[in-house]
């Protein structure tokens, strides 16, 4: 029985890189390299001036040995760390189409790994719940990758409800130098929704300031909208709550609708003002187009 799980999951962790694969290599592998700058510039070599060099890289000591004018030649520091963090609390197994949110954050998750090898940049992974369930230290290679995307896929939770503000806290912890750091969750947040999103924006500040740090937030159409079905029990994932609702009731289906609205835009302005880049999916529309407008409308914004 053992075995058998074992091969389910090696085969399921292979068409995960399969697919993730050709995408980067097709698709997205030079969008990634535009759009995430290594860390500085190195010294690359020394060597002849010609017309259009920049008047200040020139290597005075060179010149005046050789009596020729000789420039310095840098290339960038392409090496980065990108560290995923993903919410794997209960309300990530929720999906009212092909795709769960955890599925399509595993997904997403696996696309950025590779992304990240194919550039030779070292991926970590963060895994947290109500508490850090897992964290996998930054690291490269394939054999690094295949792992980091099993755990995404099967690790099985402790916990059912959701910190991020803990993660976050732990990110800034274990990481000393600056990395690109996304963040993905469904931001099902605990408590007064208002609330949580007070308590939540400095801790995005904080990282935000240490980290390159992207929000990607996962929703499921149903959870803006209900359909028409009559009287069905709606039970909360993280703390199983439940509440009977007449779904063919207008009333009902305005106030649901107006109250998804409503906490949406709440996110999306906390989010904003502190700050940070949110990217924002959903389990009924494929992410790569979303992916690719966000990786160009980043790059864009950040050469100016």
């Amino acid at each position: 029985m053992e075995k058998t799980i074992t091969r389910e999951i090696l085969k399921k962790v292979r068409q995960i890189e399969v697919r993730t694969r050709r995408m980067v290599d097709d698709t997205l592998a030079g969008s990634y390299h535009s759009v995430f700058k290594g860390r500085g510039m190195n010294f690359d070599e020394v060597r002849e001036y010609v017309p259009g060099d920049e008047i200040r890289t020139i290597d005075w000591n060179v010149t005046a040995r050789t009596g020729i004018p000789h420039v310095k030649k840098f290339t960038e520091e392409r090496e980065l760390t990108i560290m995923l963090m993903i919410d794997i609390s209960g309300s990530g197994s929720f999906g009212s189409k092909e795709q769960s949110k955890r599925e399509m954050m595993a997904e997403l998750g696996s696309v950025l790994a590779f992304s990240a090898v194919r550039n030779n940049d070292k991926v970590g992974l963060i895994l947290f719940s109500d508490f850090v369930e897992l964290f996998i230290p930054p690291a490269k290679g394939r054999s690094h990758i295949l792992r980091v995307i099993r755990e995404i896929l099967f690790f099985q939770p402790r916990g059912r409800g959701t910190d991020i503000g803990e993660a976050l806290d732990f990110v800034n912890r274990v990481t000393k130098r600056k990395c690109v750091t996304f963040l993905l969750s469904d931001f099902c947040l605990p408590g007064d929704f208002s609330d949580a999103l007070d308590q939540l924006r400095p801790k995005l500040q904080i990282t935000g300031r240490r980290h390159d740090l992207i929000t990607v937030s996962v929703t499921d159409p149903r959870e803006q909208q209900l359909p028409d079905v009559g009287w069905i029990t709606l039970e909360d994932a993280e703390t199983g709550e439940q509440v009977i609702l007449n779904t063919g009731d207008a009333w009902t289906q305005k106030a649901y609708a107006g109250l998804a609205e409503d906490r949406h835009g709440q996110f999306t302005r906390t989010v904003r003002s502190a700050g940070i880049d949110l990217l924002e999916l959903s389990t009924d529309r494929p992410y790569l187009s979303p992916l690719i407008g966000f990786f160009s409308s980043r790059k864009k914004r950040l050469s100016r």
